[in-house]
């Protein structure tokens, strides 16, 4: 690890009452800074401060400063976890010519958390991230000696962020560009995305998904009744895969739920009917990485979006 970023982990976000009875933590208390001297594997949180995609895309920016605002959500939730977390700092994108840059950096992050066997969390920043995420997990593996790994994307999101990056790269092309980064190593593309709001998406979109054999659940498809049988399509996507890389775009929420993102979403997917989804994923030994993306919270009311993001990352996390 370079120490010079080691050095300038800011801890600041982390605080928050302790209380008095026993076995009483919370995340402030045992969350440590990423050192030299970090060796026991566990949960690792990586800031991406970027909204350059978000402004390229058109879209209301101010993700930037949603690694900070989830990090203070998360400080006070309680901690039911038994391995360790550490925070490893922040990746800071300088002004739109730096996005491709400050996603080559965090993919370098990435890898060397992978490379210590933490299970990476990037706290982001505009959907842009994925493509650095998803580059740092690559590294990670080509790296080594083994088959070609069969990777699955499991994006939850209200867009398919497929669009044509030839023109300009941005939050709405991050998937497009995985797509063809694994075409020119030869890798499979394996890509689910549930959530989709046919409303924000074109027909050339949906088209391209088909086209890359993409599965695909709209929001009105994820109801209390369908649950168990989108659980089992999950879990069958799952055990076509060597690892699963986890996306979550908060503005699959009902906007009700998740005001603060680029684009609020009119229909959504509830918090009650997303969480039962995550836990097979969670569950499924395979998750190797996670990012979130989109929080905003120059937008947000009354941390509505960062809490439910935040409980988003206690929840991923409870069995570890």
């Amino acid at each position: 690890m370079n120490p010079t970023y080691l050095d300038a982990i800011d801890m600041s976000p982390w605080a928050g009452r302790a209380d008095p009875e026993a076995d009483s933590l919370r995340w402030h208390q045992v969350v440590e800074p990423l050192s030299q001297a970090t060796t026991t594997p566990g949960v690792a949180l990586v800031g991406f401060a970027c909204d350059a995609g978000v402004a390229r895309n058109q879209g209301r920016i101010g993700a930037a400063k949603g690694p900070r605002a989830l990090r203070q959500a998360l400080a006070p939730l309680a901690w039911h976890r038994q391995g360790p977390a550490v925070d490893a700092g922040d990746i800071v994108c300088h002004g739109d010519d730096d996005m491709e840059a400050a996603q080559a950096r965090l993919a370098e992050r990435v890898a060397e958390l992978l490379a210590k066997d933490h299970l990476p969390i990037v706290l982001g920043g505009g959907h842009e991230v994925a493509f650095g995420s998803w580059s740092g997990l690559a590294r990670h593996l080509a790296a080594g000696d083994g088959p070609v790994p069969r990777v699955g994307i499991i994006n939850f999101d209200a867009h398919f962020d497929l669009r044509d990056p030839a023109q300009v790269r941005s939050s709405g092309t991050p998937f497009a560009q995985i797509a063809e980064a694994c075409q020119d190593r030869g890798w499979p593309f394996r890509y689910a995305c549930l959530g989709v709001s046919r409303a924000a998406n074109t027909r050339a979109l949906f088209s391209r998904a088909a086209e890359l054999d993409v599965l695909v659940r709209e929001d009105h498809e994820i109801t209390p009744a369908r649950l168990d049988s989108l659980g089992d399509e999950l879990a069958a996507f799952i055990g076509q895969c060597d690892l699963v890389y986890l996306t979550l775009d908060i503005d699959v929420l009902p906007a009700c739920e998740a005001p603060g993102v680029s684009a609020p979403a009119a229909h959504g997917v509830p918090l009650a009917l997303l969480e039962p989804l995550l836990t097979r994923v969670r569950d499924s030994g395979k998750l190797a990485l996670i990012d979130l993306a989109e929080l905003n919270p120059e937008l947000d009311i009354d941390k509505r979006t960062a809490r439910a993001a935040a409980r988003l990352i206690h929840h991923l996390t409870l069995n570890g």
